[in-house]
């Protein structure tokens, strides 16, 4: 089960609540959620990271938001479970992979970051390559959290690396896409898996300051909204003796609003 970006204490919460549920409906093996806007939409904390373990997640995966909160620089050299986009320059904090255990079977993690309206970085495409080489050594089973604005680059990488990984499913847009797909050679695919946080909001932000920000061009100080909380993710399904996609499930589930006592 790959959750979609967890933004602020909504999402936080709705994960703490609802995580465990659905790995037992769906009878999930294990669970990736991208948490690069768990701390009030703008990056992580260590004890933020190590709670989201505790509700029942085994790989956490970033984004452009990973650096926003310094205290996280030195604790994520000693959480490997935590990566940050591998096709950062060399010298960077933290990991952009993690290899790990399921039953019988070994799971490979990556986590990318496009370069369209976005950070000045090395190419996914090659250092995607390079490491999905890498990690089939050990397992033909990898997942791609391709974090990236636009459509057309996370498709190309769909497409460069079709039939090498198990899937590669799209972050950072914050809005679910209707296109989920197994491709003829094997990969499961998203462009953009959605949001786990409160959705009555501006991609989970209070309209207000997100609105007045486009109307006078003026910086805003954002906060998360709180309404309309839903938890938002795909259940991949995979063969575990090649390494195939066979499945990609959707998924958008209504919790509500947070209650106000929530710590």
């Amino acid at each position: 089960m790959f959750l979609a970006d967890l933004v602020g204490k909504p999402g936080r919460f709705v994960l703490s609540q609802m995580c465990k549920p659905l790995k037992e409906k769906f009878g999930v093996h294990y669970v990736i959620a991208n948490i690069e806007n768990a701390a009030g939409g703008f990056g992580i904390t260590p004890e933020m990271c190590r709670k989201i373990f505790s509700y029942g997640v085994d790989c956490q995966t970033s984004g452009n938001h990973i650096w926003d909160r310094i205290d996280i620089w030195k604790y994520i050299d000693t959480q490997p479970k935590l990566i940050r986009p591998a096709n950062f320059p060399p010298g960077v904090p933290g990991n952009g992979y993690y290899i790990d255990e399921i039953m019988d079977a070994r799971i490979g993690v990556i986590n990318l970051m496009g370069r369209t309206y976005m950070k000045d970085i090395d190419c996914p495409f090659r250092v995607g390559e390079r490491l999905v080489e890498k990690i089939r050594r050990e397992t033909d089973i990898i997942i791609i959290d391709f974090h990236a604005e636009v459509t057309s680059e996370k498709q190309a990488l769909a497409y460069y690396l079709d039939g090498q990984v198990s899937a590669i499913i799209g972050t950072h847009t914050h809005v679910q896409t209707a296109d989920e797909s197994v491709s003829e050679r094997g990969t499961a695919y998203i462009t953009d898996v959605g949001m786990t946080g409160p959705h009555d909001s501006i991609i989970g932000m209070a309209k207000a300051p997100s609105l007045d920000r486009f109307l006078t061009g003026m910086p805003k100080r954002f906060a998360c909204a709180r309404d309309d909380i839903k938890i938002s993710g795909v259940i991949i399904t995979v063969d575990s003796s090649d390494g195939a996609g066979i499945d990609i499930e959707r998924f958008r589930i209504d919790y509500g609003s947070m209650p106000n006592d929530v710590d």
